[in-house]
């Protein structure tokens, strides 16, 4: 990946910030910017370049970051955002930038007075401002992980993985290692398995509740892979379905179409978000969609640009986004249906490849 060019893209915003320099603290964007995935690190991006910048963790990481930050000058020390903050004047920062929506009142006071004279000025979000939108590497990774999660459910359900008498959390479990036994390095986050009336619950946690003929069963999860999160929701049942499943499905299924159709560079998020909750709307059950349609993916499983009603701004091709329309039925079921796309001047590329239709197992 190209972090040099990130780190030059980053630099390109320093001055609408007022700022020469910025302390990235946040250990996400540190990874961004320089590949390093330790637990421990700061860096300084110098609006004169890469010579006038520097990358610093504690010792546990020396031979870590060697072979993964190669192209910036390494400091040394435990404190890694305090050693960087007292290199800022050095280094010929006259205005360091921080990222304030990280950063404690109480870490704020410490590297303030580790800055000395060098005035500390917010400067929040202009690395997730980058982020936003995905280069042809992260896609690719975004490819990768979303391949894992549909190869993974396939295998469940050829395996039967899915029948009465397994219990939420034996299947979540079962889905998780599948997803490992085709590379990820884990889930991308806690899987939803939600049978039955648990299906009305949008974040349900797996429990020890059995699955029973005829629930409707949602399997919300997802695929980490090289650092990159994956996210797919499908509702199944089973057995076949009764009525009002394929009715709620079909409703489900219509405002998730268009949704995706609704993706284009200049939409604005909450037009998104209306095209697929008018849907639902138009069918009496506005009040039962409670959440927004959807979210940015990449290096977190929740980042920018959130898609829904109090959304703000507008899409932008590159953009990789959720789809996730749901509709809940308190004590019966809901059903959600669940896509990754990446936002295309020619239309949405699709990343996420299991069948949208009802499956009956």
């Amino acid at each position: 990946m190209s972090f040099p060019a990130r780190r030059s893209a980053l630099r390109a915003l320093l001055p609408g910030a007022g700022v020469d320099a910025l302390l990235v603290t946040d250990l996400v964007n540190v990874r961004y910017l320089t590949g390093f995935t330790g637990s421990n690190a700061a860096l300084l991006v110098h609006a004169g370049g890469d010579d006038a910048s520097r990358f610093c963790t504690d010792g546990r990481y020396r031979t870590q970051a060697a072979a993964e930050v190669p192209d910036l000058e390494p400091v040394i020390d435990r404190a890694s955002a305090l050693a960087l903050a007292k290199q800022a004047r050095a280094l010929g920062a006259e205005r360091l930038g921080f990222e304030s929506d990280s950063v404690t009142v109480d870490a704020h006071d410490a590297l303030a007075a580790a800055a000395g004279d060098v005035p500390m000025i917010r400067a929040p979000g202009l690395v997730q401002e980058l982020r936003a939108v995905k280069d042809a590497d992260e896609v690719e990774a975004l490819r990768r992980a979303c391949a894992v999660g549909d190869a993974a459910l396939a295998d469940l359900l050829a395996a039967g993985g899915l029948r009465p008498g397994r219990t939420e959390r034996e299947v979540a479990l079962d889905l998780e290692d599948r997803m490992r036994a085709h590379g990820a390095t884990g889930p991308a986050f806690e899987t939803i398995l939600a049978a039955g009336a648990h299906s009305a619950v949008p974040h349900h946690r797996p429990t020890g509740a059995e699955l029973q003929r005829g629930d409707l069963v949602k399997l919300d999860f997802g695929a980490l892979v090289d650092g990159y999160h994956s996210d797919m929701t499908r509702t199944v049942v089973l057995g076949p379905a009764a009525d009002w499943q394929r009715e709620l499905h079909a409703l489900v299924a219509e405002a998730q179409a268009a949704g995706r159709a609704a993706l284009a560079p200049g939409a604005e998020v909450t037009a998104v978000d209306a095209a697929a909750r008018g849907v639902v709307e138009r069918a009496g059950r506005g009040e039962e969609f409670v959440h927004g349609l959807g979210h940015g993916v990449g290096l977190q499983i929740h980042e920018a640009p959130y898609v829904g009603k109090t959304g703000t701004g507008a899409l932008a091709a590159g953009m990789v986004v959720t789809v996730e329309p749901g509709v809940y039925v308190e004590g019966r079921g809901g059903v959600r249906i669940e896509d990754t796309l990446v936002v295309r001047d020619a239309g949405p590329e699709l990343l996420t490849h299991t069948t949208r239709e009802l499956l009956e197992v």
